[in-house]
């Protein structure tokens, strides 16, 4: 029989390929869209299980006031599994968290209560000691302790773990999880790591975070303010275990910002900055990872919720965060050209061949120039054109060498030149370009081969 209640759905979340943002490192990379449900976030089906789990234990009944503190995603989805059962719902959140979150949340019919960012865990005027006052002051009322809940490390170990695990044909090799309660990345890594061991869990939180300090020195560290939400902690997980993690990394606000800007633009993938930071965590230790591995890094959190913050140039330049997003023509590398080409060999000359030699090289391989090429170096170049000229004016010159009569070297470029700075060199009276490969091997790029790549996108 068909389940029709929005908090029942036991559909997975999806897991996608990274293709453009990773062409450049060896792993495949998979973003797994944990916002890709109902509610936007990876809470949803732990506030769902957290509700008829009270309900169960008689703890709760509609009518009843549910109280929590929230980031905003966490509050959104205990709202939508409370308002749907007949719950009100009281929020205590800090006033960092967008306008987009506060206007969902009202429009749910939750009661916001905004409390000061700074205040540090512990302090009277606290998001947490604010909801947990209110829940004492408010007759009828529960306080749902979402961010503590035993069932939240449940829900991931049991879903997102080994949907993980399920989605990647056991292939998985390092996962990235953003860090807040620390149910997430400590559920999925009780899964992962019950199946294989060697199954890498790192956890991404924010400058400023205490995790990568705990995990490290046994002691929490000095917290920070950030502008990012969803994302790092100023006191220590209720489920701190940490076997189950390899590594906690931190990434700035900066990094996270814009590498999530560029998963909208290049990848289509919309995510809020805690989804950025988990992705140039993965992007930046995959560079050392090799190509058997299979690196996926958790999207936690929904772009559409700040629009009017990360996803704003103003607010981006207001905060030294603003980064000017590749265009699409930028986003198109040497190494994306080569892909496109029919791989060969380099044809080239050395300074002692003859024209007549070189001549012969041109005709057997169908090209117009060669680069001439000194102990793996290019010294110069050669094209029909130069080799029509010189005969033009001396016709015996088909046995003299080829070093005598040398154009200019083609210029040298990386696998990373954009397709703009190929363009550019091509511009300056350059018949070719040679790309340097990562074996110390060279290989030629033309206008021709540009114009190809340019139609085929």
């Amino acid at each position: 029989m068909s389940n029709h209640d929005i908090f029942g759905l036991a559909s997975e979340t999806p897991m996608v390929s990274v293709k453009q943002m990773a062409r450049q490192i060896s792993p495949k990379v998979m973003a797994k869209l944990e916002y890709m449900n109902p509610a936007c976030s990876h809470y949803y089906r732990v506030a769902s299980a957290i509700v008829r789990d009270a309900e169960e234990r008689k703890l709760i009944h509609p009518g009843m006031t549910l109280v929590d503190w929230t980031f905003g995603n966490s509050g959104i989805a205990l709202a939508m599994a409370g308002v749907s059962r007949g719950y009100k719902l009281l929020l205590a959140a800090p006033d960092k968290i967008s306008q987009e979150k506060q206007h969902m949340l009202r429009a749910l019919g939750a009661e916001l209560v905004i409390t000061p960012s700074d205040a540090l865990p512990g302090e009277e005027r606290s998001c947490m000691n604010v909801a947990e006052s209110l829940e004492r002051s408010i007759s009828n009322s529960f306080f749902t302790g979402m961010y503590k809940n035993p069932l939240s490390l449940k829900v991931h170990r049991e879903a997102t773990g080994s949907e993980i695990y399920r989605q990647t044909e056991g292939r998985v090799t390092h996962v990235f999880v953003p860090m807040v309660s620390g149910a997430m990345v400590f559920g999925i890594g009780a899964f992962l790591k019950a199946k294989n061991p060697k199954i890498q869990i790192i956890g991404v939180e924010s400058q400023g975070s205490i995790y990568a300090s705990l995990f490290r020195d046994g002691m929490p560290g000095d917290p920070a303010l950030s502008e990012l939400e969803e994302l790092g902690s100023r006191q220590p997980s209720a489920f701190w275990d940490p076997s189950l993690l390899d590594d906690v990394v931190q990434v700035s606000d900066y990094d996270a910002f814009n590498c999530a800007r560029e998963l909208l633009r290049m990848e289509a993938v919309f995510g809020g900055g805690a989804s950025g930071a988990a992705m140039a965590a993965a992007l930046r230790a995959g560079a050392s990872y090799g190509p058997d591995d299979c690196v996926v890094a958790v999207m936690n959190d929904f772009g559409g919720y700040y629009l009017s913050k990360m996803y704003r140039d103003e607010w981006m330049r207001k905060h030294g965060f603003y980064r000017k997003v590749k265009s699409a023509l930028e986003q198109i590398t040497a190494e994306d050209i080569l892909h496109l080409k029919v791989r060969r060999d380099l044809i080239f000359a050395y300074p002692e061949n003859t024209l007549a030699e070189v001549f012969e090289m041109m005709k057997q391989s169908d090209v117009s120039q060669l680069p001439i090429v000194s102990y793996n170096a290019p010294i110069g170049s050669i094209s029909e054109n130069k080799i029509l000229s010189i005969l033009i004016e001396n016709d015996d010159a088909m046995n003299a060498k080829v070093v005598g009569f040398m154009e200019r070297p083609f210029p040298v470029c990386r696998l990373d030149a954009t397709i703009s700075e190929l363009s550019d060199k091509l511009q300056q009276s350059a018949s070719g370009v040679l790309i340097s490969l990562s074996d110390g091997r060279l290989q030629l790029l033309t206008k021709s081969d540009l114009i190809d790549a340019l139609t085929h996108k």
